[in-house]
Formats: structure tokens, C-alpha cells, sequence
């Protein structure tokens, strides 16, 4: 079973926020076309796009385009294990921060007994966080999992 077609119904008149949405979204679907998906996967994708294909006003596809990019790449990471470029980074920037700076910065605070630096363990949770991020990133490029696009 194929990937389908985006055909969307509803009119783009000179919205080209709306237009860059779709196009992204039509770039996100040509590069799972490439890959070897599973028909379960194939299948929940088509629902996807029927949905989008379904909406009739602008509004409403800019409401749907703004949520659907994400939705789908869950799916698709959640049964493939594919991701677009730099999932994992932005994924592990956010963890870094929490997990590994919010505490450094709570031991610098209490080492030095002024709690005015904790800050400063944001950054450095941010650095580890990237790099651990930009290390699962290329595994996922070697073994072949990783999208040739970048969700925004």
C-alpha cells in the first residue's frame, strides 16, 4: 500500500505562511515515501492526510497543517524508529536542560551558598543535552532512520 496524495480542497489565496505548512508537510510525505514503512503505519498516514485532504476552509487547514507535521512524525517514531534531522537534539536540549542543569546549577547555588547561580547550570545541562542529542542524531543517519527534512 502507497502513501496517498495530499489534495487539499480548501483555497490558499496570498496566506504564504499557510503555503510553506503545506509545502513542508508535501516535503515530509515524499521523503516517507522513500522508506520501507510498515502497512499499519502506511495506513495510519493515509488517515492523516485524509484528514487534512477533508478540511475546507483556510482557517481550519492552517489549524490542522500547524499540528499535523508533529502528530505524524510521533507515529512514525514511535513504530519506525525514523525521525527528521536534529529530533533527537531538540529532544535532548530540553532533557539536558531539566535532568542534568537545573540540578548542577542547585549544587552551585548551595556550594557557594548564594542561590543566584543556579542559573548557570542551564547551560551547561543545554551543551550536554546537545551533544548527547547530536550523537543519537548521527547513529540515526548512519543506521539509515534519519529524514532527509527538518520540522519547524
Amino acid at each position: 500500500m502507497d502513501i496517498k496524495a495530499l489534495q487539499i480542497i480548501a483555497e490558499i489565496n496570498t496566506n504564504s505562511q499557510l503555503q510553506q505548512r503545506v509545502d513542508q508537510f508535501e516535503n515530509l510525505l515524499s521523503e516517507l515515501r522513500k522508506k520501507a514503512l510498515t502497512e499499519s503505519l502506511v495506513v495510519a498516514i493515509n488517515k492523516m492526510i485524509d484528514e487534512i485532504n477533508g478540511v475546507t476552509t483556510e482557517k481550519e487547514l492552517q489549524k490542522v497543517l500547524r499540528k499535523m507535521p508533529s502528530r505524524l512524525m510521533q507515529q512514525v517514531e514511535k513504530e519506525a524508529k525514523i525521525v527528521p534531522k536534529f529530533y533527537y537534539r531538540n529532544l535532548w536540549m530540553a532533557l539536558g536542560m531539566s535532568a542534568f542543569g537545573i540540578p548542577m546549577g542547585v549544587v552551585f547555588g548551595l556550594i557557594l551558598k548564594n542561590m543566584a547561580f543556579l542559573g548557570i547550570g542551564l547551560p551547561i545541562g543545554m551543551s550536554i543535552g546537545i551533544a548527547v542529542g547530536t550523537a543519537m542524531d548521527k547513529k540515526a543517519l548512519d543506521e539509515g532512520r534519519q529524514l532527509d527534512i527538518v520540522i519547524k
